[in-house]
């Protein structure tokens, strides 16, 4: 597919539109309108202008009212407007509305979003999935872009002709969305066999999550030492990326880097990309990243468990991580988000400041995983002392006596490597 807002040298300008409705949610318009900016200068485009219309609920023909589309009309022709971009999914029909009203381009939220996903995702998978998001939400609109065959020829001698390309057509975009869906679903069992591979080593997986650009790429890459691409720009990872991560404790961790979610997450993007938001729903524990230097910290976090419970991932271990707290100076208000969250972890991925206090933090949430044990060895077996030191969180350790007692949290999964060694299992604390 290719991308909504161009490419060429001249920037696509463009207009924003939104609705104020009495049932609107606890997102002021203002707001979403300012991040509805953001993301079309995200996707290249310059922004020229907006306009808001206040409505009890949206006009089923224009979703504005048909006079303040044509007042909006007027502005976008005098200031040589490209596109008008509205901050709600419009319907077909309403799409057909308004471009009949604007005499150009017209886009909703929805069609924004997948235009940026599009444009960054890198990985085949990533590909597969905006490109079936991109299908599916053009599929109900194919005949918006067969409009011209009635205009030019009447609409009664070319109607077969376009109804049944527009069939082709149609028939050509579902026999793609099946091809899609059947490489996905090979993703799919892919992954599952990696899952699969994972249990057998045992290691926990952590899943990072947060609004976008709450900074997660940087905290993969700080706790990791990855170089994960990371930018001050919405949606700058949209492929998921995995790194082993071990712990002070010795306990090895797989921390996987996610697509940041959005307030008004089009469901259709949800659903497409649920291949690779198996591994949140997969996890053990999230890291749910938040931009406490963001005005709107406590609206996007709403959102983010909005998103977490559309896929399934709600009521999972969370670790709340304030990010950018080098750029937060109220501390009250910080506080009472560590009442809020008692677990909670203030850092700045990009200083480093309370990196150590998180991994404390994920090792303190992941410790269930390990078996808590005591080993009495023998003096001569110094390849195993030194082999559970390797691999596990040793507590205390006594030199004295014919034998070498130690007590330890081990991974499951070495157990019987150090059965013969073990005297009893001990109460976790």
């Amino acid at each position: 597919m290719k991308a909504l807002i161009s490419n060429n040298k001249r920037t696509e300008r463009v207009f924003l539109i939104g609705l104020e409705l009495k049932s609107r949610s606890a997102f002021d318009l203002r707001d979403s309108m300012d991040e509805l900016s953001e993301l079309a200068t995200s996707a290249g485009a310059d922004v020229i202008g907006d306009g808001t219309q206040k409505l009890d609920t949206p006009v089923a023909g224009t979703f504005i009212g048909t006079g303040k589309a044509k007042e909006f009309a007027n502005d976008c022709r005098e200031q040589d407007v490209d596109t008008v971009i509205f901050d709600d999914e419009l319907s077909p029909a309403q799409s057909r509305n308004l471009e009949e009203v604007f005499g150009c381009k017209i886009l909703d939220r929805t069609s924004l979003i997948l235009d940026i996903f599009a444009q960054r995702a890198r990985s085949k998978e990533g590909k597969l999935q905006i490109e079936l998001a991109q299908l599916q939400h053009l599929l109900p609109r194919l005949t918006r872009f067969w409009g011209h065959l009635s205009r030019q020829k009447g609409g009664i001698g070319m109607r077969g002709d376009g109804e049944t390309q527009l069939e082709t057509d149609r028939r050509r975009v579902q026999d793609r969305i099946s091809k899609i869906l059947g490489e996905l679903d090979i993703v799919r069992r892919q992954r599952s066999t990696q899952r699969n591979g994972r249990q057998r080593k045992l290691w926990p997986l952590a899943s990072i999550v947060g609004y976008t650009n709450a900074g997660k790429s940087t905290l993969l890459n700080a706790l990791t030492g990855a170089s994960v691409f990371a930018e001050e720009k919405m949606f700058a990872t949209l492929d998921p990326t995995t790194r082993r991560l071990r712990l002070p404790t010795n306990q090895n961790v797989l921390l996987t880097d996610t697509v940041g979610f959005i307030r008004k997450l089009p469901h259709g993007l949800v659903e497409a990309f649920k291949a690779t938001l198996e591994e949140v729903v997969e996890a053990d524990l999230l890291l749910h990243v938040v931009d406490m230097s963001h005005p709107q910290a406590e609206e996007q976090i709403v959102a983010v468990n909005a998103v977490l419970e559309e896929i399934g991932a709600a009521g999972k271990p969370t670790i709340m991580v304030f990010n950018k707290i080098d750029r937060f100076e109220n501390q009250d208000l910080l506080n009472k988000f560590y009442e809020r969250f008692p677990h909670a972890v203030g850092i700045s991925a990009k200083t480093g400041a309370g990196i150590p206090s998180l991994l404390a933090e994920i090792g303190t949430q992941l410790r269930p995983i390990r078996e808590f044990v005591e080993l009495d060895v023998p003096h001569h077996h110094s390849a195993t002392i030194a082999r559970l030191h390797e691999v596990a969180q040793v507590i205390e350790r006594n030199y004295e006596g014919v034998n070498a007692r130690f007590k330890a949290r081990i991974p499951p999964h070495f157990h019987a490597e150090f059965a013969p060694f073990i005297v009893q299992e001990l109460q976790t604390v």
